[in-house]
């Protein structure tokens, strides 16, 4: 769950609200032709104006600069950012010949283009997605944003924090307008996209300083938001950063930022979500009967495929794998013993409690003990199959409280690019009963290693490139390779010891072939919200709750979760291109290191990296 540019504010909301965060603010840098720079020094200076737009990515690079800001979630800054970029791709054609260029600055040249005609395709969208979500909106990335990303050194850091705490309402109202005018327009949200806005927004708003306290009563415990900033500031006396008056005006401050900015722009969020209600369809189902949404659907499969593949296209290929998957589970049900078809295995194996972790705190703790363990035995393996490897550590942790549900996705949070601050692999535990212990494993390589830590981890850490390229994200690309890595371990010594933990793999990669069947069927043939359920239920042992969770997040995130899927497939193709091309000069490392080494790419332009990687291996052989 991971990306910067391809994720525009709310044309492609349902894909992340912190991609809107990142890219949105009220600054205006200008472009300003400099003809005797290199290119990749230009790209560099551009970004830089780029970053000027969002407060919030220059925090996610570890930088203070306007950390006391949290930049602009509207159209209008929207449209001044596509603005800037425009004149950037004029002035980019005015000053360097493509000709000219060695292969990696075509490549960045190639990127900043695509970037740019992402976002005019997205243009018209802007208010064809949910700006509030069970998943995405500001209700739930701001506080994450802030008690995890925003770093307090110093007392000026703390005024930061609660200058954002502050700046918390505004950005609220921003997003509240969006979502005013996509109703407007005929968008609307599902009864559960709405009920978990309304219980996100009261989890965080519930507890000190919000919590109206009579004389006499029980004290009720900090809520995460201020719990966060008592023990920054706690932090900063120990640290004897601040004494002990000073703590006691900025802890007033907060508190007083808390209850006169930050509950009432929560409460607005509230009451709209609860008045929404009204408009709730009577079956959830996708987007194709909402205005321009046939035209919004395409759009989003381009985006999120960096492919011009029909929603047909992908329907068809979601069939075909859950078929040859079907296959490779009955052969691990055989090789069990068990006596059955595989429709009663898949009821078993998700029936079974020997299965599951008890639904107790030993049990989460089991989990993240099991999860730390897979994750440390591939540490060791990683330098046999990449020659790139990144300096951030990775932690696995249980999400906060206050953002953390039943059955949903496990996901990664990147590192700093120095390493100082790991990249951390994060897990709902909340409910075990839908934690099954066959996917542990594989849950653990896809977010973890050799998947997203590594990949995300080896982009920001890339010398010679453009910086832009190291921040770049494409769903296709970066899911893709998560996807392909959970197979990719089966290669690599202890790992999926067990034939539950292959059958495990298999659950997953099914899983990834069922998205594509029922996300076109969903926002392309009508299918209803129980349609989708009941084909996941038929070709997978996951939980019924994690499949209620999947499917509403399919609905409110059209075209999303097919990136996985086909990005997968394009990357072993690829391999099997560079494998049958050079035959015994194949070297896998070099390869792992060819497709994480260019940073994420659209898939035709990583296409073209691997093709230009094998014909220097021919010619050098």
């Amino acid at each position: 769950m991971v990306g910067n540019m391809r994720l525009l504010f709310k044309s492609v909301s349902t894909c992340g609200f912190l991609a809107a965060a990142l890219l949105l603010s009220s600054c205006s840098p200008k472009v300003t032709d400099q003809q005797k720079m290199s290119i990749n020094d230009w790209f560099d200076a551009r970004y830089e104006e780029e970053l000027q737009f969002s407060p919030i990515s220059l925090s996610y690079m570890g930088r203070k600069d306007r950390n006391d800001e949290l930049g602009d979630f509207s159209y209008e800054a929207f449209k001044q950012r596509l603005a800037w970029k425009q004149q950037t791709v004029e002035a980019l054609g005015r000053l360097y010949d493509y000709e000219s260029l060695t292969a990696e600055e075509q490549t960045s040249f190639d990127i900043w283009i695509y970037q740019y005609e992402q976002m005019v395709k997205a243009e018209p969208f802007f208010y064809s997605g949910l700006t509030f979500d069970q998943m995405n909106g500001a209700q739930s990335f701001l506080p994450t944003f802030l008690i995890n990303i925003h770093k307090v050194d110093n007392a000026a850091d703390m005024q930061a924090y609660i200058a954002r705490i502050k700046a918390v309402a505004p950005r609220m109202n921003e997003s509240l307008d969006n979502a005013k005018r996509s109703s407007a327009l005929g968008v609307t949200s599902p009864g559960f996209a709405l009920q978990g806005v309304i219980q996100q927004s009261n989890a965080i708003i519930t507890g000190a300083p919000f919590t109206r306290q009579e004389p006499g009563d029980e004290p009720v415990a900090d809520s995460a938001i201020w719990a966060d900033m008592k023990q920054e500031i706690a932090a900063l006396i120990d640290a004897a950063e601040i004494t002990q008056p000073q703590a006691d005006a900025l802890l007033a401050n907060a508190r007083l930022a808390l209850l006169e900015d930050f509950q009432p722009a929560y409460q607005r969020i509230i009451n709209w979500a609860e008045a929404e209600q009204d408009k709730v369809p009577s079956q959830s189902t996708g987007i194709g009967n909402q205005p321009d949404g046939v035209a919004y659907y395409q759009y989003r499969l381009a985006n999120q495929t960096t492919t011009d593949l029909s929603a047909a296209d992908i329907h068809q290929i979601g069939l075909d794998e859950v078929a040859r998957i079907r296959g490779e589970m009955t052969l691990i049900m055989q090789e069990v013993d068990f006596t059955g078809d595989l429709d009663s295995f898949l009821n078993t194996v998700r029936d079974g409690e020997w299965n599951y972790y008890s639904n107790t705190d030993d049990g989460r703790q089991a989990y993240l003990d099991d999860a730390t363990a897979a994750i440390e035995t591939l540490k060791l393996q990683i330098p046999n199959y990449f020659g790139l490897l990144p300096k951030a550590d990775l932690v696995v942790k249980r999400v906060e409280a206050f953002r953390e549900r039943d059955g949903a996705a496990q996901h990664y949070y990147r590192g700093t690019t120095d390493g100082s601050r790991p990249g951390v692999y994060y897990a709902h535990l909340s409910d075990m009963t839908t934690m099954p212990k066959s996917l542990m494993e594989v849950v653990a390589y896809h977010e973890g290693i050799p998947g997203h830590h590594m990949q995300i981890s080896i982009a920001q850490e890339l010398q010679g490139l453009p910086l832009f390229r190291t921040r770049a994200g494409f769903t296709a690309y970066s899911e893709g390779w998560g996807l392909y890595a959970e197979v990719l371990a089966k290669e690599m010594p202890g790992t999926y010891m067990d034939p539950y933990s292959r059958f495990g793999q298999l659950t997953s990669e099914i899983w990834r072939a069922i998205r594509l069947v029922v996300d076109t069927g969903l926002h392309a043939q009508g299918w209803t919200e129980q349609e989708a359920i009941d084909f996941f239920m038929a070709n997978s042992p996951q939980p019924l709750e994690n499949v209620r969770s999947e499917i509403q997040r399919y609905i409110i995130m059209p075209g999303q979760a097919t990136s996985y899927k086909i990005g997968m497939l394009k990357i072993q193709s690829l391999r099997a291109k560079a494998e049958l091309a050079l035959g015994a000069n194949f070297d896998l490392r070099a390869f792992h290191d060819t497709v994480l080494g260019g940073g994420a790419l659209p898939l035709s332009i990583l296409e073209r990296r691997v093709d230009r990687w094998i014909t220097e291996m021919q010619k050098s052989a």
